[in-house]
């Protein structure tokens, strides 16, 4: 019979592998691999993700990695855009494009459009394109409607074709786009063209798994789907039985780790961390008790936009922050679900001390930089 896990001791394992127990002082590169990826759609707040969890980084730093090529943002997990290391990114495309696939054709705006259409030629007349210079999804569009008008694809909606391609392409989100201080559109060129090397053609599933449960592990079958987006996984994880050992959680649900991984005794003091609004940790479980709070669930998020930033007291979900910057000043808002006790003095100073940490990273430049802690029940 397998051992039971309980609540406490899943949320101190995960909250090891993700850097949020201590600080790390790896390289960004290494803690990039280490954590799975970053989820990072937005094209700035993901820089936080690494601010909290690495000593001695400044987001210039990370910055640095990016327009150097060492670091990429793509679509890959759940369809989603998330930085990776570029080796990485090299063999986790191809593994996701059935999740991809399902993505357009599902979509509700795009699929139709493009519905018989040869997604190899497709492709094949992308890629030269956007291998010619980056192109944004409109200019794209544009090209790929000129090209199929003439090659007989009939007259297809342009933000449809450019989608398919995204779809269908392992496209990078090049900078200044996502670049720390700067701005700039959403434009694409082909990940071998950006980095100078071809997708992996012997990447397998088994790696990607192993890797998963380094980062978020013990987990299910049912989590790994959650995180990756992609289906059948059970056949996968049970072809990797005897390299894995297995655990129960309070449910009595199976869950799979890595047997040298780290699981902390659930004692294991957590202190106060910031996530930001995507942070992964929160969003790579079918299961997400081991973090998320009956307070944090009363607020409704998923209904909500833009998400929230959360903070985490004791490793679960305690409420969220903001923070607001101008040219001279910045302000850090923390709203707890419930006030901090007086019993809980020392948590209160932890608290502010991290969030003062964080501010300094995000807003360096600022003259004045100031932090508030309240609760969501008093809040004005």
């Amino acid at each position: 019979m397998s051992e039971r896990l309980s609540r406490r001791a899943l949320n101190r394992a995960t909250l090891d592998r993700q850097l949020l127990l201590a600080r790390a002082a790896m390289s960004v590169v290494e803690a990039v691999e280490r954590l799975a990826g970053l989820q990072a759609q937005t094209p700035h707040s993901w820089y936080a993700g690494l601010g909290v969890r690495l000593d001695h980084v400044t987001p210039e730093d990370v910055a640095d990695l990016l327009t150097g090529r060492r670091i990429v943002r793509l679509a890959l997990m759940r369809s989603t855009i998330h930085l990776v290391s570029a080796r990485d990114a090299l063999w986790l495309r191809p593994l996701i494009q059935p999740v991809l696939d399902r993505d357009l054709f599902r979509n509700y705006t795009h699929g139709k459009p493009v519905q018989g259409l040869d997604m190899d030629e497709l492709v094949a007349a992308a890629r030269p394109f956007l291998e010619e210079k980056p192109l944004t999804g409109r200019q794209l569009g544009a090209l790929l409607a000129e090209h199929g008008r003439e090659a007989g694809w009939g007259d297809r909606a342009e933000a449809s074709l450019a989608y398919a391609a995204r779809c269908r392409m392992a496209l990078v989100q090049v900078p200044p786009r996502g670049t720390w201080g700067k701005s700039g559109p959403i434009a694409h060129t082909t990940a071998e063209a950006w980095l100078g090397e071809p997708l992996a053609e012997d990447a397998t599933l088994d790696e990607m798994i192993l890797r998963y449960l380094a980062a978020f592990g013990p987990a299910s079958v049912m989590d790994a789907q959650a995180w990756s987006g992609l289906t059948r996984l059970k056949t996968v994880m049970d072809g990797l039985r005897p390299r894995l050992v297995t655990f129960e959680d309070e449910n009595g649900r199976e869950l799979f780790d890595l047997p040298d991984a780290p699981r902390p005794s659930p004692d294991t003091p957590a202190p106060p961390r910031l996530l930001y609004d995507f942070d992964n940790l929160l969003l790579s479980h079918a299961d997400r008790s081991r973090f998320v709070t009956e307070q944090y669930r009363a607020q409704n998020y998923p209904a909500r936009r833009p998400a929230p930033s959360i903070v985490l007291l004791d490793g679960v979900t305690a409420g969220e922050w903001t923070l607001e910057t101008g040219r001279n000043e910045a302000v850090l808002t923390i709203r707890t679900y419930e006030k901090v006790s007086a019993d809980d003095a020392d948590d209160a100073e932890a608290l502010e001390a991290e969030a003062h940490r964080l501010i300094g990273f995000a807003a360096a430049g600022t003259e004045t930089r100031t932090v508030r802690v309240t609760t969501l029940s008093t809040d004005e």
